[in-house]
């Protein structure tokens, strides 16, 4: 079960990381220090980032309806998709930044720096304790989530080098540090985004449809399965379709034969939209994904006609 992310923890989440931006725009223009600056600005942009994950929240709980006979759950794939963009173009300039800030290094006050990140690492958990109830079963929160776990993870980082900068004159520790982060903040932010694109580009999900055709043609009156379509509405909901070859039955007979291979493909493979076509000798001996031939001649017409 999805577990919602209520508006108020959102707020809070929200006020929070505005608070440490700008706490760490003063303190990283005071100290000098890249690294702080950086942080400050990815704050920045999880701010909007926590604000698109609540609305695209929101908007994915509504229910189906004739614009929309699936409902609005892709919103929060739109969502995590669009957030962990973010954070990699983030990571990207912070990258950029760096290597910059590596030929021409500056005087950075280790004291200043040290403390505004203990500030905002102590906000960054909190942020990340609110949101982390939700970030197991949704990968829009789970993308805000990251977000905020990669400006705490930032903030020990800063809080690191501010302690060494405060005793030794490292010049280069600063951006070294920014590209270290920049390239964690990339690591954790890839799998979303194949995540997400697989569920948009309605790529299978990880099912063994030879298992389901065995377990299918076991069910009494199914001889053959075949024309198998499979995809996923969010990272939750499957959505399964398939032919069914049966023995010649009445309609009544062949209703109990649905309810069964519902109860199959709910129990045992978590598929929650079932969509079956029962028939008798057609496309019999087909293989599981392939398109019928009198469905291609149709798909053929329908685009001379058009």
């Amino acid at each position: 079960m999805n577990e919602k992310i209520t508006g108020q923890r959102f707020l809070a989440v929200t006020l929070l990381n505005v608070l440490i931006t700008v706490v760490e725009i003063i303190g990283g223009l005071l100290s000098g220090s890249l690294a702080l600056l950086s942080d400050a600005f990815h704050n920045m942009g999880d701010s909007f980032s926590i604000i698109l994950g609540y609305f695209a929240q929101q908007l994915g709980g509504r229910s189906e309806n004739r614009k929309n006979t699936y409902g609005y759950r892709r919103a929060e794939i739109l969502s995590a998709l669009t957030n962990s963009f973010i954070l990699l173009i983030i990571a990207v300039f912070l990258i950029g930044e760096a290597i910059q800030r590596l030929g021409h290094p500056q005087h950075i006050n280790g004291r200043i720096m040290m403390v505004v990140a203990i500030v905002g690492l102590i906000a960054n958990f909190a942020s990340a304790a609110l949101l982390h109830a939700g970030s197991h079963d949704s990968l829009n929160v789970k993308a805000t989530y990251l977000h905020v776990l990669s400006d705490a993870l930032s903030s020990v980082a800063v809080i690191i080098g501010g302690i060494i900068l405060t005793f030794v004159n490292v010049p280069w520790l600063d951006p070294v540090l920014t590209i270290a982060v920049a390239i964690y903040i990339a690591y954790e932010a890839l799998p979303i985004i194949n995540q997400t694109i697989k569920i948009l580009m309605q790529s299978a999900p990880n099912l063994d449809y030879d298992a389901i055709a065995d377990d299918l043609k076991q069910v009494k009156g199914v001889d053959d399965v075949h024309h198998v379509h499979a995809w996923m509405i969010d990272e939750h909901h499957i959505i399964f379709s398939a032919h069914l070859n049966c023995d010649d039955l009445k309609l009544s007979q062949v209703e109990k034969i649905y309810r069964q291979v519902e109860k199959i493909l709910r129990d045992k493979y978590g598929i929650c939209h079932i969509t079956l076509q029962a028939e008798c000798t057609r496309g019999r001996n087909e293989e599981l994904f392939n398109t019928p031939v009198d469905e291609q001649n149709m798909i053929r017409d329908h685009r001379k006609n058009n």
